[in-house]
């Protein structure tokens, strides 16, 4: 067989093994956005994922609430005899946080309530880029009455600002853009003007990102999400925050 000949079935054979791959890739992501569409028809706030709040948490509570990476936080360490709650969704939209708040965290009175919310939000703004400026809006908004209600049910606020982007991977590049971050941007400046008397803002960017503002490797599960040690991270510096 001639090299030329060899070369072809060579480069045919990757070209076959990648279209493959990439197939797999796009059904198992086709199947994972199916299965959260779905979800998300059937109970659209997420309200069956939590019981609802019946009464007062003993104290000292902790709650963490928002969206996946709410949702994954660990409990820190250094806070002695604290309960701490989590009432975190995946996928879940600073509209959907906002919804079901008083089911899930109003009479519960936690002293203490974490807010991380809102890149589901943004992360829609290439496909809806028409939108771009409603979504920012909404975000913001959202996100300023999430931490009002917070403070009116007797908690003390930490609000992170949204966690920075991680490295974006091909099989986002069709759905995404640079605009995403710069949303991000716009939203935390805005979160940053809650701080008050019983709000502190909690900028996670000082402490996750490199001079690129992208999240270090060690702390980027993916783009979107961290992992343990971006989490211990954050823990070290919020034990920092409540235990002044």
């Amino acid at each position: 067989m001639c090299r030329s000949s060899v070369i072809a079935i060579i480069t045919l054979s990757v070209v076959m093994v990648t279209s493959i791959g990439l197939n797999v890739l796009v059904s198992r992501l086709a199947r994972k956005f199916y299965v959260e569409l779905s979800g998300s028809r059937i109970d659209p706030l997420g309200l069956k994922s939590y019981p609802r709040a019946t009464g007062p948490l003993p104290s000292p509570s902790l709650l963490f609430y928002g969206d996946s990476r709410a949702k994954e936080w660990p409990s820190p360490d250094g806070l002695k005899n604290t309960l701490f709650i989590n009432r975190g969704i995946g996928n879940q939209t600073t509209a959907q946080a906002l919804g079901r708040f008083q089911a899930h965290v109003s009479s519960l009175k936690p002293d203490v309530i974490v807010v991380q919310a809102g890149v589901n939000d943004l992360k829609a703004i290439p496909l809806f880029s028409s939108r771009k400026k409603e979504l920012i809006d909404d975000c913001k908004a959202n996100i300023s009455r999430i931490v009002n209600d917070s403070v009116e049910c007797g908690a003390r606020v930490v609000v992170t600002t949204i966690f920075p982007l991680g490295k974006v991977p091909v099989e986002r590049w069709p759905v995404w853009s640079g605009d995403v971050a710069a949303a991000i941007g716009e939203v935390n400046a805005h979160i940053k003007t809650l701080a008050g008397e019983k709000v502190t803002v909690f900028d996670t960017a000082q402490i996750l990102t490199n001079e690129q503002g992208i999240v270090f490797p060690k702390y980027s599960r993916d783009l979107l999400h961290l992992t343990p040690e971006g989490y211990a991270a954050l823990n070290r510096e919020l034990v920092k925050i409540l235990v002044p």
